[in-house]
């Protein structure tokens, strides 16, 4: 499967080392576009790209490519992936597939009509522990789940908003905190719960950096199944944290970060699921170019092989929907004080 990146900003260079990991497996690197020449032409140097472009109408084109990288400014993604899937390609976006409800769900008709295969970015979902979290609930271990929550506390200075011109935009990164870097651990949290969110409160703040966006936010979920999820996000608190995750049922308690984990307890200790490996290490709280890749290979691997075995992708568009739909609730939640109904 020929591989080629567009957008060769921070993130490309997390899909260049998991291409790299999968070349065994027949996954290549083989074109890199930016809208900045340089950029693309240092990035394919770097990283063996055959070709190199500069429009990624170019890239679409080519019958060479089997199948795009989507990791331009988050605003941008929906415009792109739409193009792509009626250029007959399969796609790989990054997170958030786009940055309002209304502007997904266009995505995902265009998906659905064109039969595209299409895989979104939600690489904590491949983390042992997660996984097994989530087969926990399904299997009742935790009783009724009373509190679960997301404490995301990332740090990112002002220079880290300078660097980008869409960084920290309503128009091109779709919010601050929570849906740039708090979106991946809102969709886990989520994703683990396997529950639906019937109304919640919450608060977003600009409290330290010059951006128009949150950098600081907090929320309560109150899910359908009874429990309340509480969800904490920031990029504000040096020098950035671990993300980490818990579930309080009436027979369990389960808490984990990046680190590791920190309680696996059940009630009943001959029925209690067995303790996962924590797996690899996620990172990136402090760095955006420390992410870890484990995830981005799990979820490359992942689509080659959905294209090859023609059966969908592990995180197909429409499951990239509720994480946004959540941050957006969020956003309007702060704005006019009151509760929102999802």
């Amino acid at each position: 499967m020929n591989f080629a990146i567009i957008g060769c900003g921070v993130i490309a260079f997390t899909h260049a080392k998991a291409l790299k990991a999968l070349k065994d497996e027949g996954c290549t690197l083989y074109g890199a576009c930016d809208i900045i020449p340089e950029k693309a032409d240092a990035y394919a140097a770097e990283h063996g790209a055959q070709r190199v472009y500069y429009d990624y109408h170019d890239v679409l084109a080519d019958p060479a490519v089997d199948i795009v990288c989507v990791c331009v400014p988050s605003g941008t993604h929906g415009e792109i992936c739409k193009a792509a899937a009626k250029a007959g390609k399969a796609i790989v976006c990054e997170k958030p597939m786009e940055i309002t409800p209304e502007k997904i769900a266009d995505v995902i008709g265009v998906i659905e009509q064109t039969h595209a295969k299409m895989q979104c970015i939600f690489q904590r979902r491949m983390m042992p522990v997660a996984i097994a979290v989530r087969q926990a609930v399904r299997e009742g271990h935790f009783g009724k789940i009373c509190l679960a929550g997301a404490d995301l506390k990332y740090y990112r200075d002002q220079a880290y908003y300078n660097s980008a011109g869409w960084r920290g935009t309503w128009e091109l990164d779709g919010g601050g905190a929570l849906m740039n870097q708090g979106v991946h651990g809102i969709d886990l949290i989520l994703w683990m719960l396997g529950g639906e969110v019937e109304t919640l409160s919450g608060s977003a703040k600009t409290v330290s950096r010059h951006i128009p966006v949150e950098d600081t936010a907090a929320a309560v979920l109150n899910m359908k199944q009874g429990g309340i999820c509480v969800i904490q996000g920031c990029t504000t608190a040096y020098p950035g944290f671990s993300s980490t995750f818990y579930i309080h049922g009436e027979k369990g308690t389960v808490v984990f970060n990046d680190e590791g984990i920190l309680e696996w307890r059940f009630l009943d200790e001959s029925t209690a699921p067995v303790r996962p490996d924590a797996g690899e290490r996620v990172g990136g709280a402090g760095d955006p170019t420390k992410i870890g890749d484990y995830g981005h290979i799990c979820l490359l691997r992942d689509i080659a092989e959905a294209v090859r075995d023609d059966r969908a992708p592990a995180i197909p568009p429409q499951e990239a929907a509720l994480a946004v739909r959540v941050i957006c609730a969020i956003y309007e939640s702060s704005r006019t004080g009151r509760p929102v109904a999802l």
